[in-house]
């Protein structure tokens, strides 16, 4: 049963346990939006783990924004290889060469106008960089914030219910909330006994699984994958598709669409 405790009181329970058991994580850097940026656009669809060491390699290659729009595609692209969904790091160019040209959009409404950012990316950028009090809705906070309700929440409800619960600064709780989702409120076997606020949560088995993604062995994006790390290493890219298994004429309808793209020359 939920005790009768008020929400700033959960708040400032997870943001004490935040404080002492905060991930270690390389872009968290309050105030420095390019980090987020870059971070977000490389989280998409990808683990944690897998983009903490690309993170870091492509950041000590591009320091500034600035020198992410002068960034060349095949070198770009090298550094990304191994993230998978290329064309992330196409737009998060286009959206630094906007940035170098004109400044960083401060608002959520003016981030979502830079290629590839939608609203989550352009919700955390706004909380945790330029210190806008709006919840960054992902999945983790999407499960957490249901499980403190009672029950799934989804659209409207969700951003309500978000909007309801943050503390101020949101770019601390957002984050707060994300480790939280990520290493005791899992997504099944939560450690209930671990969580710092399990006492106002209402139903921690709420759970809605995301769509699963298709097979990528196979699929047309190992194909594409494929081809681009060939042609950044100035490798055949027929050779590649071959080596797949895959047609003469899926090679080629792929090689298309990935110069219409601009992903190989």
């Amino acid at each position: 049963m939920i005790e009768a405790i008020t929400g700033s009181d959960r708040n400032t329970a997870l943001i004490k346990w935040y404080g002492n058991e905060a991930r270690n994580l390389p872009w968290r850097v309050f105030g420095d939006p390019y980090l987020t940026l870059v971070s977000e656009a490389m989280l998409q669809q990808t683990q944690v783990d897998r983009v903490i060491p690309k993170f870091e390699a492509f950041i000590d290659t591009w320091p500034t924004v600035e020198g992410l729009a002068r960034a060349s595609t095949n070198q770009l692209l090298a550094i990304w290889s191994g993230l998978g969904y290329n064309s992330r790091a196409l737009r998060l160019r286009e959206s630094a060469r906007i940035i170098a040209d004109g400044g960083w959009p401060t608002s959520v409404s003016g981030l979502q106008e830079l290629p590839g950012v939608g609203p989550y990316t352009a919700a955390a950028i706004a909380s945790i960089a330029f210190g806008v009090d709006v919840p960054a809705i992902d999945t983790n906070l999407k499960r957490v914030l249901s499980r403190w309700h009672g029950e799934p929440l989804s659209g409207k409800l969700l951003e309500e219910f978000a909007v309801g619960s943050i503390a101020s600064p949101a770019g601390l709780w957002n984050q707060a909330v994300m480790d939280l989702g990520a290493t005791i409120c899992r997504p099944t076997n939560p450690a209930c006994g671990d969580c710092p606020i399990s006492r106002w949560c209402a139903d921690p088995t709420v759970y809605e699984p995301p769509v699963k993604q298709s097979r990528f062995k196979g699929s047309r994006r190992e194909l594409r994958g494929a081809l681009v790390r060939a042609s950044v290493s100035n490798g055949d890219l027929y050779a590649a598709g071959e080596a797949l298994g895959r047609s003469d004429t899926e090679i080629s309808e792929t090689i298309t669409a990935l110069r219409t793209e601009g992903l190989v020359d």
